[in-house]
């Protein structure tokens, strides 16, 4: 059974920061491409960024380059996002996924194979 747990999410002002984590757990981890996306009230579920496989290609949404920070332990089975100088718009639930679809389909919720349940990050202004 494949699990993805996220965990790091909270409250944070704006300016700070926040690392999140999902564990993975059932799945052949290193073969797959890790991504993380977020959704707002309201609003469609939205790429945030992705690893691939072996930590050699990482995409990101415009809105976070320079921010956000994607990485992976394949050792641990565990991809983090370290997200820096938050905004209130970055307020949403977080979500981790894995999918062994092409990295041109990374910004895809469609393509990505295994969800985790989220995990809600605030930012207050």
């Amino acid at each position: 059974q494949v699990q993805l747990v996220e965990s790091g999410g909270g409250l944070v002002q704006a300016g700070g920061s926040l690392r999140l984590s999902c564990a993975a757990s059932g799945l052949a981890f290193s073969s797959y491409t890790m991504g993380w996306f977020r959704q707002a009230p309201g609003k469609e579920r939205e790429f945030v960024a992705a690893i691939t496989w072996s930590g050699g290609n990482i995409y990101y949404a415009d809105f976070v380059k320079g921010r956000f920070t994607i990485s992976r332990d394949n050792a641990k089975n565990q991809v983090y996002l370290q997200m820096n100088s938050l905004k209130p718009e970055d307020m949403a639930v977080y979500y981790c996924a894995a999918t062994t679809f092409a990295a041109i389909y990374k910004a895809r919720p469609d393509k990505y194979n295994y969800w985790g349940q989220g995990t809600q990050v605030t930012v207050s202004s």
